[in-house]
């Protein structure tokens, strides 16, 4: 009997590996936050597992794609967590794809508007991917053949292109989100598209040191906040439309809205050391308090506080933590001031979401819901990307932080780029001004989440 007994048990192992189900009790990994190792250990499964997710380097396959319901500006979310991965780890693995992908995406004008994404893509889309080149580029990730365009000038590019889009013709100024009349959401502007201009116009303003980055930083900045896209408080609104000249506001909050201002503002104050720049910092942090439990047994763990308790969620709004831990991180390099705040929030964030990482066929998938200490049955990218920047955020004092021109970053840059002319060669801190006959214009994301956000806010409100 004992025989047959191991027999069957043999016969049930090899079955749940053919059908990649995990056959026994999931287990929390096994992470000590206080322990460089474990955190290495820990963020190498999680990555192995964020990237079975792709399959761009497969034959027949486009690189810098992920395969649906995944949209084109999360794949180049999913790459800036690879360059994250490798800037606190150290582990190449990736490094390859990585490089593959960022380079086949930039399109034919070098500017993240490749052809099977321009008439869909919005001013978000392609800046997600502008933070990407920013990211090789301040961490000195290996350049790319001489050949290629720098990770400074492609961000230059997108910075150049939307400057250009600023409308002052309504609402006084700012970023519409879409860039094509015909798509969805063309009268919206939007606190992300308006973030992400005013974040990429903060750090390249930081890195080459050129005043005219930060003249738009702060116009954006600004705009935002007479607009009340940024609140009284510091809360950061989802978006308001041109309908009423921009009058009403979308009062719902997103982690990334309020990371992709906070990043911007730590640049600025890195830049500065205006005490302005660091009440805002400090404003941001405080408006956080809505994305942060309470409960005893999960205080201080961030949660989508939009739509996680009602489990409304949708593929993007996974990912949306993923973001605000990489520029929380970043913040602290940049402003001190802010680590004890910062890592009293992502120290309890990465455990809680440690002990979530108990799914998929490998039992390392991780879920989105890390306050109620249950594991919620969900994976995908936006999950493990989330869990995966929580978890490798916590290495954050051993490295460098985002380097400039002048620190020992290596990307030359264009200022020039996107718009078909080229001083490609300068030094970054030499370009010229950007005057408005510089930049040309370009490129949207999908249409049920506006109705998703107003249908929340009413939730909210109601």
């Amino acid at each position: 009997m004992q025989v047959i007994r191991s027999f069957n048990l043999a016969w049930i192992l090899i079955l749940c590996l053919v059908l990649s189900h995990p056959c026994y009790k999931a287990t929390a990994i096994d992470l000590n936050i206080h322990d460089p190792v474990s955190i290495k250990n820990v963020a190498r499964q999680l990555a192995w597992d964020l990237v079975s997710f792709y399959h761009g380097n497969n034959t027949g396959d486009v690189p810098g794609n992920l395969p649906d319901p995944y949209y084109w500006w999360e794949t180049g979310a999913f790459f800036g967590t690879l360059i994250n991965y490798w800037t606190y780890t150290g582990d190449t693995t990736y490094n390859e794809i990585t490089t593959q992908a960022i380079l086949h995406q930039v399109g034919e004008n070098r500017d993240f508007m490749p052809p099977n994404q321009t008439r869909t893509e919005g001013n978000d889309d392609q800046a997600f991917w502008a933070f990407t080149a920013l990211q090789a580029a301040e961490n000195n990730y290996t350049n790319p053949p001489d050949n290629e365009t720098s990770w400074l000038a492609l961000a230059q590019a997108v910075f150049n292109q939307q400057a250009n889009r600023w409308d002052s013709t309504k609402c006084g100024g700012g970023l519409r989100w879409q860039i094509h009349t015909f798509n969805s959401g063309y009268t919206y502007r939007n606190a992300i598209s308006n973030g992400c201009f005013f974040n990429i116009a903060a750090r390249l303003a930081r890195y080459t040191g050129n005043s005219t980055y930060a003249y738009w930083a702060d116009k954006a900045w600004d705009w935002s906040s007479a607009i009340g896209l940024i609140g009284p408080q510091f809360q950061v609104y989802d978006g308001t439309s041109e309908a009423n000249n921009c009058s009403d506001l979308n009062h719902v909050e997103w982690t990334y809205n309020n990371g992709v201002f906070l990043l911007g503002a730590a640049h600025m104050w890195n830049r500065t050391d205006d005490e302005v720049w660091r009440q805002r910092i400090y404003g941001l942090l405080e408006a956080q308090s809505i994305f942060l439990s309470f409960n005893e047994s999960s205080k201080n763990v961030f949660y989508e506080s939009a739509c996680e308790l009602w489990n409304t969620c949708q593929v993007d709004q996974f990912s949306f933590k993923a973001y605000l831990f990489r520029w929380m991180a970043d913040t602290i390099k940049l402003a001190p001031f802010t680590h004890d705040i910062i890592m009293a929030r992502l120290r309890p964030t990465a455990q809680a979401a440690a002990a979530q990482c108990v799914g998929g066929h490998t039992g390392t998938f991780c879920g989105m819901q890390w306050t109620t200490g249950t594991y919620d049955g969900s994976l995908g990218v936006g999950q493990q990307m989330s869990a995966l920047e929580a978890i490798q955020t916590l290495l954050v004092q051993s490295v460098a932080g985002p380097l400039t021109h002048q620190t020992g970053a290596s990307s030359k840059g264009d200022g020039s780029a996107g718009t078909g002319t080229s001083d490609s060669s300068r030094d970054p801190s030499a370009l010229r001004p950007i005057t408005a006959g510089d930049r040309v214009g370009a490129a949207i994301l999908a249409v049920g989440a506006i109705a998703l956000m107003l249908g929340s806010t009413l939730f909210l409100l109601s």
